[in-house]
């Protein structure tokens, strides 16, 4: 196992298990002259460039969403309190 490589890539989607540097991850996650999308510094994939506008983007809709859902949730425990009639048929 010690002469496999630590980075690269697998079938097109990149890799990278090199122990992880506080440079190295600023840099991989602040690149301006790249895409929405970029390698991400340790393990398997891709992830945001924040130094796009478009990830920003994506950002405030998954918090949006996430803020939502959770207030969905608080609905319906709230409307769930009222009790319930079941009837059964023999």
């Amino acid at each position: 196992m010690a002469d496999m490589p630590k980075s690269g890539e697998l079938f097109g989607i990149p890799y990278n298990f090199e122990r992880p540097s506080l440079g190295r991850m600023l840099s991989s996650y602040w690149q301006p002259g790249e895409g929405m999308l970029v390698e991400k510094p340790f393990g398997v994939g891709y992830t945001l460039n924040v130094a796009n506008w478009r990830a920003w983007v994506v950002l405030a809709v998954a918090g949006l969403l996430f803020y939502l859902e959770s207030q969905s949730d608080d609905e319906a425990v709230e409307e769930s309190d009222d009790p319930v009639e079941v009837v059964v048929d023999d």
